[in-house]
């Protein structure tokens, strides 16, 4: 036994997280997204075996997932960069504001029950899929990007609501971006890049919102970030991203919307069903 489990039954969850880790790269990569969609449920099941209480356990996995997203997106930016795709004048724009938000979200998110994080989860994903499956290209916003006030608060909308999820945004800014007449491939891309600032200013934020319930935390971790779930699932989830970007560039348009929009669907019945 170790902290109360059973040695299979850390086996059987090491397993969980090792395919988790694989899963969240390819999603990184494949979407532009950080895959906290795959990671916070994984960790969820593993905090609940150890027994972390319930008033940490869904903010812990939150910003645990936001740590493990920081190198898998950072190594799913550099791929797309490497191929020319991804948009520089946006992601610095939306870089300051997105930070803002995150900081923002992250107080709210720290304190929220669990119940909450996932309604808002369920709204956001529910209308980026919902415009990706049935969307016409009369669906649309503007043929080109708005001006800088108003990128700025796409940014800080991206980083709130980013915070919220343990994401690292890609679904919104996606959706932001395509509707205003940006090439999904670019989207993808550039969601990379933002979501890099965001997933670190993310975890820094749980990091420090957790402190005051440091006792109530599973050991090896700071605040609502878990460093055991980080040193499992960062390291497999970073190595797998590349392979998602590079598979990104070979699929046609309309077959990732589809692909991305069937995930994001299938994640929206997951948390439903969570709720009954």
């Amino acid at each position: 036994m170790i902290f109360g489990v059973s040695i299979g039954d850390l086996l059987w969850l090491a397993a969980m997280v090792v395919a988790g880790g694989i899963v969240t790269g390819i999603l990184a990569g494949l979407f532009g997204i950080g895959g906290g969609a795959v990671i916070v449920p994984v960790l969820y099941e593993v905090f609940r075996m150890l027994e972390v209480p319930d008033e940490v356990r869904v903010q812990l996995c939150v910003g645990t997932s936001l740590a493990i997203i920081v190198p898998t997106n950072f190594y799913s930016y550099l791929t797309h960069r490497a191929k020319g795709a991804v948009m520089p004048e946006v992601a610095r724009l939306w870089a300051a504001p997105a930070v803002v938000g995150v900081g923002g979200g992250s107080l709210i998110a720290a304190f929220a029950p669990s119940a909450v994080l996932k309604v808002a989860f369920m709204l956001v994903v529910g209308m980026v899929a919902i415009k990706l499956l049935f969307a016409r290209d009369s669906w649309q916003l503007g043929r080109t990007l708005p001006g800088r006030v108003a990128m700025s608060g796409y940014g800080f909308f991206v980083g709130f609501t980013s915070s919220l999820m343990g994401v690292s945004g890609g679904s919104v800014s996606n959706m932001i971006m395509t509707l205003h007449g940006v090439p999904i491939h670019k989207a993808v891309a550039t969601s990379s890049a933002v979501g890099v600032p965001i997933t670190i200013a993310g975890a820094i934020g749980y990091m420090l919102a957790g402190l005051p319930q440091q006792s109530l935390a599973p050991p090896l971790s700071i605040g609502f970030v878990s460093l055991i779930g980080f040193a499992i699932m960062a390291p497999i989830s970073s190595y797998v991203a590349p392979y998602g970007a590079r598979l990104s560039h070979t699929l046609p348009r309309r077959k990732l919307e589809i692909g991305f929009g069937c995930f994001l669907f299938a994640v929206c019945g997951r948390f439903a069903w969570s709720l009954m």
